[in-house]
């Protein structure tokens, strides 16, 4: 299933107060298994509006995609849109399917580094998996994220599901992808940390 959810009219021109947000990720971020507009993207434009900050942003996440894919097309979103702000939200799928961590910290840090040759600010979303994959791979691609925003002066939420994970009641039937209920607290997650780049 892919999905990409535009939440503005991004080719019209944008003042120059106003943050261009593209986020690139996967269907944590793309509204898998839930109601249009109730994802965690969606309501960090409503809470950004809220406290009357004008921003423009464009979801372009994939249910699916890993980072390979991510990079892929990066570029050109990036030419395309002239972000001022990327959001970076990719790497769980990688995990999943078992690949490379070298595989994985390459592609995000090619990202990253497109991103701020572009002129773009950074986040780097980080991830967690369960330890059933063994403690070597699970803390190395915890840290993998940390590493990657080191690397590139970029600004990183730790773990996206943060507050959320280990509770049954914000997972869908899955017991893999969040639902609506996690979605605020995810938003949460990423305001923190995205804030003080777009007051900027």
């Amino acid at each position: 299933m892919l999905t990409a959810i535009t939440l503005t009219a991004w080719g019209q021109i944008a003042t120059p107060s106003t943050a261009r947000i593209l986020v690139v990720g996967d269907s944590l971020s793309s509204e898998y298994g839930i109601a249009r507009g109730t994802g965690w993207v969606n309501l960090l434009k409503q809470s950004l509006t809220s406290a009357q900050i004008d921003t423009d942003i464009l979801n372009a996440s994939i249910s699916g995609d890993t980072t390979s894919g991510g990079v892929t097309r990066f570029k050109r979103l990036l030419d395309k849109h002239h972000p001022s702000v990327v959001i970076i939200e990719l790497g769980g799928n990688d995990a999943l399917r078992g690949l490379p961590l070298d595989l994985t910290r390459k592609n995000l840090s090619t990202m990253a580094s497109q991103a701020r040759s572009s002129g773009a600010q950074v986040v780097i979303v980080g991830m967690q998996i369960p330890p059933n994959y063994g403690r070597e791979y699970t803390t190395g691609f915890k840290d993998m994220f940390e590493t990657v925003a080191k690397q590139h002066d970029a600004s990183l939420v730790p773990f996206l599901l943060e507050g959320v994970a280990a509770d049954p009641k914000y997972l869908q039937a899955d017991n893999l992808h969040p639902n609506e209920l996690a979605q605020p607290q995810m938003m949460r997650n990423v305001l923190e940390v995205i804030l003080p780049l777009v007051k900027r």
